[in-house]
């Protein structure tokens, strides 16, 4: 399987899709350009149906489908992927936006002026030939190429293991720089430049970049920027449009209109009005037209950013060189370009020196039969026959073989007085050229003026100015991210499990607040009325803290379900819920604390979660776990106040939350309290109310007066706020600060979903009590509190919540 995939990578490395250095052409252009020369149908000549040159390359050179034939043969007409076509073709061809051809039996074609260029004195056994594919005929395996074709249109293929990308520059420029190249073959990269400073695209647009052009034709490799021409229009009534003139090589001009549009439709930048393509024969033109005061330079800078108004361009420079893939420079192309053009000049001058001295030879016994005309008449008039006159001249008059052929077939008019100083004259042009065509064989420097002589009438009559524009410095592309968004009040949720979304008021008021869309075990965290300007935050218990732009969010119908942060972050886990979430306006102000079941506690500040790189799929750390049983049981701003903990065996610690150091997103923070083995903490919040509750594992509820733990300082045990039972000994399910009714905060604040007084408890046999927390009595420090039903005690505490 090895050895026939070598084979079949050779083949198409070698003979489909890598263009050869010395022509630029891939193996079924030059067949194509071969066959279309040898049937006749040039420039001069009129055009003839494409299925019929098709046909012909198919059956003679290429075997291989008519498409591919066709396909290639039509990409060599189009304009604006060619900077010099090669093929001119009469109907449809295609067209900028990625319209098909017509079909070959409606479309005629015939070679450009410039391809005979390709193909001039290829009869002249200029290049060397090898047999077609079922030996019936003979195919050029190298084209003379009298301008170099790799550069001046470029190519573009991928093989085995290789591809190309190698793009078209002028005529003009690539000549100046192949004569610079014949005068000084070890010119310097930035001599050359100077002739040949850059990519010339025959859509136009601006390259940018001079630094990674010379890199490209140092190594091969590099890349470049290519932006649209555009310019900024008034309007009637103040308004402003984007008018593109030239867009970069290859994009497809109707997918770039549309993903214009689609900008547009979706809102990414606001104050696109319209978006036409008002192109014509006359040209290329797509007009942006924009709303009154919309900031013309924010919108098209993010056009340029996010859609194909500017592009990458890699030069990737692969050639055939001595059947040999090769990543190429410059240099080495215009090099390899001059010695084949040397081959062919020499091959050339070789074939019409012997042609001229076969020639002259004749001529040379024609001139000595006019000056013994009557003896020769005579002689040929005894003879017996053809045969017997030749002999006879030959032995006669010393005559050789061919020259005794032309005398016998010469025609009687040939004998007027008036031929001899016809033939006198060719033997004289004869003698020069031979001369001439001896020198250029015989002398390197007569050689390389013919060279260059040669490639200047090519530039004469080629030559025209460059399109693309060059400059030196590729120009970055800011954009204020604020700008682009679309300021709209909007409604932003997210659950405990971790669904997320923004509705729109619209849907809101359609809908009661008890009809959110939801899993039934999960539950809501936060709601919130936002602006698509703010971001949000999000605290997990797992320590990792999560970053959305309310403006990114989905925009989802109140009563579905939402888009859950697994879909986009890759380190979600399944276990993990969300604590505490905030819509946040500024990243620089604001700390917030956060407490660990293992006894930890940190105070951190918001400045450390400002946008990072990767927010869309990875979240930050705020709090570092000891192990994988650890887990965060609280994270809140900060109000700076007095921080309560509780723990599971029922030991309450107070302190100022300034005992507590600031330390960075990653540290683990210090000791809260003294835990006893096998205890952890289960609550910790800001004791900022008068009482707070307690409810146990039993089913058991009591509140209590905040004051009756009196402050301390940080790490210590802490008081017993349970009376300790020998047997069924309660344990703290939860606990937290008890709200009055002139505490109670607006449903749509930060802390809404938190701050409600009625605890919502479900026993395991899920029967659901909801207490209204401040309507239950104060009770001692070590009290057990009274249980919520008489059945629960047995049945236990599954959850409980705060709604």
């Amino acid at each position: 399987m090895g050895e026939r995939f070598g084979r079949y990578s050779k083949y198409i490395i070698q003979e489909r899709a890598l263009p050869d250095i010395r022509d630029g052409l891939k193996p079924v252009q030059r067949r194509i350009l071969y066959s279309m020369n040898k049937d006749g149908n040039t420039f001069d000549k009129g055009y003839r149906k494409s299925a019929k040159s098709v046909g012909n390359i198919m059956g003679n050179f290429h075997p291989h489908g008519d498409s591919s034939i066709y396909d290639a043969m039509v990409r060599m007409s189009q304009d604006w992927k060619n900077r010099e076509i090669l093929v001119e073709m009469h109907g449809n061809n295609g067209s900028m936006d990625g319209d098909p051809p017509a079909a070959m039996r409606y479309t005629e074609a015939r070679l450009s002026e410039i391809a005979g260029f390709l193909l001039h004195d290829i009869d002249k056994k200029t290049v060397p030939f090898a047999w077609n594919f079922d030996d019936t005929e003979k195919e050029p395996t190298v084209l003379p190429a009298a301008f170099p074709n790799l550069l001046v249109n470029g190519a573009t293929g991928i093989s085995a293991g290789y591809a190309t990308d190698i793009p078209p520059h002028n005529l003009a420029e690539v000549i100046d720089a192949t004569v610079y190249m014949i005068d000084h073959p070890s010119a310097k990269l930035d001599k050359l430049m100077a002739f040949l400073p850059g990519p010339d695209f025959p859509t136009g647009a601006i390259v940018q970049g001079k630094d990674e052009i010379k890199k490209a034709y140092e190594t091969g490799k590099g890349r470049v920027i290519v932006r649209s021409r555009t310019a900024v229009e008034n309007l009637k009534g103040g308004k402003q449009q984007i008018v593109v003139t030239e867009i970069p090589y290859e994009v497809n001009k109707a997918n770039l209109v549309k993903r214009i549009d689609d900008v547009r439709i979706n809102n990414k930048v606001p104050g696109i009005a319209e978006v036409r393509d008002e192109s014509d024969r006359s040209g290329l033109r797509i007009a942006i037209e924009l709303k009154k005061d919309a900031d013309s330079q924010t919108i098209l800078n993010y056009l340029l950013k996010y859609t194909d108004l500017q592009v990458n361009y890699n030069f990737n420079m692969v050639a055939i060189d001595h059947y040999t893939p090769r990543q190429v420079g410059l240099q080495t192309i215009l090099k390899s370009y001059i010695a084949h053009r040397r081959e062919v000049i020499i091959a050339r001058s070789k074939f019409d020196k012997e042609k001229a001295e076969k020639r002259l030879h004749i001529v040379e016994g024609l001139i000595r039969v006019l000056s013994i005309l009557d003896e020769v008449i005579a002689l040929i008039r005894a003879s017996d026959n053809k045969a017997d006159a030749k002999e006879n001249l030959k032995v006669s008059y010393d005559f050789t073989e061919e020259q005794a052929e032309a005398i016998v077939t010469l025609q009687l008019y040939r004998l007027t007085n008036t031929d001899i100083v016809t033939l006198e004259e060719e033997d004289a042009a004869l003698r020069d050229q031979i001369m001439t065509l001896k020198a250029i064989i015989g002398d390197e420097r007569t050689m390389y003026n013919v060279m260059k002589r040669e490639l200047r009438e090519v530039k004469k009559k080629f030559a025209n100015p460059r399109l693309s524009e060059l400059q030196d410095q590729a120009q970055t592309i800011e954009i204020d991210t604020a700008s682009l968004i679309v300021e709209e009040e909007t409604y932003v949720t997210v659950t405990r499990s971790g669904y997320i979304k923004r509705t729109s008021p619209r849907s809101f008021s359609a809908s009661t607040v008890d009809e959110l869309g939801k899993r039934e075990e999960d539950e809501l965290v936060f709601m919130a009325n936002a602006k698509t300007t703010q971001s949000l935050l999000i605290f997990t218990s797992l320590g990792n803290v999560i970053y959305r732009p309310v403006h990114e969010l989905a925009d989802i119908r109140w009563k579905d379900l939402g888009e859950h942060l697994s879909q986009s972050l890759t380190n979600f886990a399944r276990e993990e819920a969300i604590l505490f979430a905030e819509l946040v306006d500024d990243f620089e102000t604001g700390t917030y604390f956060a407490a660990t079941k293992e006894g930890q506690i940190k105070r951190f500040e918001r400045k450390e979660f400002a946008p990072w790189r990767t927010y869309k799929t990875k979240s930050l750390k705020y709090a570092k776990l000891k192990g994988s049983e650890d887990g965060v049981v609280a994270i809140s701003p900060i109000k700076l106040d007095d921080v309560m903990l509780i723990t599971a065996k029922g030991y309450g610690l107070r302190f100022n939350i300034e005992e507590v150091p600031i330390v960075g997103a990653k540290a683990a923070g210090v000791k809260s309290i003294n835990l006893k083995e096998g205890d952890y903490l289960v609550s910790a919040f800001i004791a900022n109310t008068d009482s707070v509750y307690l409810l146990t594992q039993r089913g058991s509820l009591k509140r209590m007066a905040t004051d009756v733990i009196p402050v301390s300082s940080r790490a210590k045990r802490g008081l017993q706020v349970l009376r300790e039972l020998k047997t069924k000994p309660h344990r703290i399910f939860a606990a937290g600060p008890v709200y009055s009714e002139q505490e109670e905060l607006d449903l749509f604040t930060t802390e809404a979903a938190q701050e409600q007084e009625i605890l919502e408890v479900v026993s395991n046999k899920l029967e659901t009590y909801d207490i209204n927390l401040a309507d239950l009595p104060l009770s001692e420090r070590t009290s057990n509190g009274s249980f919520i039903s008489e059945t629960i005690s047995d049945q236990g505490v599954l959850s409980a919540r705060i709604k």
